[in-house]
């Protein structure tokens, strides 16, 4: 076969674009705004040092062509994807990162999201994304449920004691901590973002500098009294 038959048959064959755009509305309120911001910066400063994995939220993802032109189905509020390139993306385009799709879903509750969170999306995450761990969040009411996936079927997750739900697949737990969904460790600590981390850091340090003045306000108290019993004594200090 010749070099130019051979380029007539790749001109017939169809590669569907990978660089596309995102294409999600405005997040419902300035509580979803900063819940999902929260979950990417908290756990993005955490895995600061891993280079395989992909964190985002409120971004389009393309799992099949039919969906370029129908636009019917829009991204999760927050996903996280293991096993990939730590990479700035427009959106995630499924048959452009090897089949890969979210690992980990939450979806941040409004009126108008709540059923089809609760209906479509999670069937959607169950059945073609197969998405291991999916959990919702309502900001207002702080309603929380989480699934993981067994044998193709959503099943609930049981809250250990302390009323958090594990993920698995990221190997954290998830409990709602000042009104706002968070990740804590296994230990139990709570993982913070780079903002938090650098204030709580401060607030050591300025401790830390307050214990130190205190410590010798307390030495010059101390050595100020044993002066005086000397002097009662009769005994000069210097001496």
């Amino acid at each position: 076969m010749s070099l130019a038959k051979d380029f007539e048959i790749s001109e017939d064959i169809i590669i569907p674009p990978t660089d596309l755009w995102s294409d999600e509305p405005p997040l419902e309120s300035d509580l979803h705004r900063q819940q999902m911001q929260l979950l990417i910066e908290s756990l993005e400063h955490f895995w600061n040092e891993r280079n395989d994995f992909y964190a985002s939220g409120n971004l389009t993802i393309f799992y099949n062509q039919e969906q370029i032109k129908s636009r019917d189905f829009r991204g999760p509020d927050f996903f996280v994807v293991l096993g990939c390139e730590r990479k700035p993306r427009k959106s995630w385009v499924v048959w452009g990162e090897g089949g890969k799709t979210p690992n980990v879903i939450v979806e941040i509750l409004s009126d108008s999201t709540a059923n089809v969170d609760r209906g479509l999306k999670k069937q959607i995450y169950q059945n073609i994304f197969r998405t291991p761990d999916y959990f919702w969040f309502d900001p207002e009411s702080l309603e929380f449920i989480g699934f993981h996936l067994i044998d193709g079927q959503y099943q609930p997750l049981e809250a250990n004691p302390q009323g958090w739900l594990w993920s698995q697949q990221l190997q954290l737990y998830l409990s709602i901590y000042e009104q706002k969904l968070r990740f804590f460790t296994v230990e139990g600590e709570l993982i913070l973002t780079a903002a938090e981390y650098e204030k709580r850091q401060k607030e050591l340090a300025q401790h830390q500098v307050e214990s130190e003045r205190q410590q010798k306000e307390l030495a010059q108290e101390r050595a100020e009294a044993l002066a005086a019993q000397l002097r009662a004594l009769g005994i000069q200090p210097d001496a």
